[in-house]
């Protein structure tokens, strides 16, 4: 998903769209195709909105990260599960990793959320406490690592959520009739939680992102944080 106008970042997200910039030197998109990659995937459907022009001409075709690429556009922001809807409506086939494109992960996350999500109808990825970006929400599942609640608003939370979901058929019915705009795929999964449908938690390393203006620096130029 690279759909988002970033408006925690501006004014930079006024010139340039989230996902193409940098962590560590390199565009946060390339760096999620190439993990994705690692992880055995061969083909992703990229879906664009603000300012696509630019993340459309940094990834092409794919063939510079070893992958396929299709482009999807979503021409309003309505939310994460309107842009999976959209990815799929444009040829995605489910089962399906869904990822946000302003989000570093680190290396072997992907493919271990890929092999821990295995044939269960879906997956939510979980990192340990909060990215330094911070204010993420807490997940919290049972003691079998099932998903009770996808949102917790606990504070003592020790998971929060990661950007990464599993997706297969058995979730799909769930994204009808969704509150909103915008469409979340916080409440689908809930829906689907609520219904009795299998979702794991999985717990990946610490991820880290863009989210403030002031994340740039950090993220790119830590000797000026020391």
């Amino acid at each position: 998903m690279a759909a988002g106008q970033g408006t925690r970042l501006r004014p930079v997200t006024d010139e340039w769209p989230k996902p193409i910039l940098p962590i560590d030197g390199r565009p946060v998109i390339a760096l999620l195709l190439r993990e994705l990659r690692a992880a055995g995937c061969e083909s992703a459907t990229i879906v664009t909105g603000h300012l696509a022009e630019q993340v459309e001409a940094l990834v092409g075709d794919g063939g510079g990260f070893g992958m396929a690429i299709t482009y999807v556009r979503q021409p309003r922001a309505d939310g994460s599960a309107d842009a999976v809807r959209r990815a799929l409506d444009g040829g995605a086939d489910v089962p399906v990793l869904v990822a946000a494109a302003d989000t570093v992960f680190a290396p072997g996350s992907i493919a271990l959320f890929r092999s821990a999500w295995s044939r269960a109808p879906g997956a939510l990825a979980a990192r340990p406490g909060q990215p330094t970006s911070g204010g993420k929400p807490g997940i919290r599942a049972d003691d079998g690592g099932r998903v009770v609640r996808v949102v917790d608003d606990d504070p003592n939370c020790e998971l929060t959520s990661a950007p990464l979901w599993g997706l297969g058929e058995e979730v799909l019915p769930f994204f009808d009739r969704l509150p909103g705009p915008p469409f979340e795929l916080s409440d689908a999964f809930q829906r689907a939680v609520d219904a009795g449908v299998e979702v794991r938690l999985v717990v990946i390393p610490g991820t880290r992102d863009l989210t403030h203006a002031e994340d740039l620096v950090r993220e790119n130029f830590p000797y000026l944080t020391r």
